[in-house]
């Protein structure tokens, strides 16, 4: 927007352009600043958008998540998933060191206006202490990128290991942070992902929801649905999807959870993208979904443990670059 433009503002159309420049700690500032800050970042923002590889479809590519990602569109992807490599839990083959707050700065560009980013991921436990990395990950991809965290939920771990352990809990659960870029998802449908109630067709009393006051609303008699949301709790066999293949890689995630997110927050035609793709799990899930996809990891062994996947689950022949 131009000078001219702007100057023609009152603080609160201020407020508007800011907010959709994604500007934090903007409120305190006068006229002239917040004028100076939105010309600041229009103009930060213009000098990244160079001419662009056009997105192709379904596709693998090997290197660099953070540099191929520079080669993807403004507001181009609908929905991100990956669990990324947190407190060298697992060795990569030694190629897996990047900053995840800089990778998160591409995902928030490329992802469309009301699009997700769900990161699958853990602290690892050390001398009796959490490493707190997935919640400063939070943190900073809301106070730093301009994200909202949409929800966190957890991924149970049924059958998990550890429960020898006698000096801590087992730990039988992953984090899912759902990030949001914008107002609100642009499409969000939780009807796929419902179980059955447990207490189906019955009749029965509730609701009596507490007010802010702290009082109650009256009770009353209820039909139990057949079918609920799981809330924020998602139970998952944690035994590799029993996929010989997708187990050469040393970390991976139930096959449901990409095949969950993508049927909760992307459109039928949507594009999804996995910038760390590992064992493939997410691409496999879009496919299988009839979505584009777009897969990216460092490793050629991996990509090529994608490509096998994609061939024996699919029945697809999947270009690399």
């Amino acid at each position: 927007m131009e000078l001219s433009e702007l100057s023609k503002k009152n603080k609160n159309g201020l407020f508007s352009e800011c907010e959709k420049l994604n500007i934090k700690n903007y409120k305190s500032k006068n006229k002239k600043e917040l004028i100076a800050l939105i010309e600041s970042v229009t103009i930060k923002q213009e000098e990244r958008e160079i001419p662009l590889e056009p997105i192709i479809e379904n596709k693998l590519y090997n290197g660099n998540n953070i540099d191929i990602l520079k080669n993807i569109a403004n507001n181009s992807i609908d929905i991100v998933i990956t669990s990324p490599p947190y407190d060298d839990l697992r060795e990569y083959k030694g190629n897996y060191k990047l900053d995840l707050t800089e990778l998160g700065k591409e995902i928030f560009r490329v992802l469309k206006d009301g699009g997700i980013y769900a990161m699958i991921i853990q602290d690892q436990t050390k001398d009796f202490g959490k490493s707190l990395t997935s919640f400063r990950t939070a943190i900073q991809h809301c106070d730093i990128i301009g994200f909202k965290l949409f929800e966190t939920c957890i991924y149970k771990k049924l059958g998990c290991e550890g429960a020898w352990w006698n000096k801590r809990f087992r730990v039988d659960h992953e984090y899912i942070h759902i990030f949001l870029k914008g107002k609100k998802p642009q499409y969000f449908n939780k009807e796929p992902i419902k179980i059955p109630s447990k207490h189906a067709g019955k009749t029965m009393t509730g609701c009596a929801t507490r007010k802010t006051d702290g009082t109650t609303f009256k009770s009353k008699e209820v039909v139990i649905n057949h079918m609920k949301c799981p809330g924020t709790i998602w139970d998952y066999a944690n035994g590799g999807d029993k996929n010989k293949l997708k187990r050469q890689h040393p970390a991976v995630f139930p096959d449901k959870i990409p095949y969950d997110l993508i049927q909760v927050f992307c459109p039928e035609n949507g594009i999804v993208l996995d910038p760390m793709c590992g064992s493939g799990s997410t691409l496999v899930q879009s496919k299988k979904l009839d979505r584009t996809f777009i897969g990216i990891d460092i490793e050629p062994e991996y990509i090529e443990l994608t490509r096998k996947r994609l061939k024996e689950e699919c029945n697809y022949d999947i270009p690399c670059r």
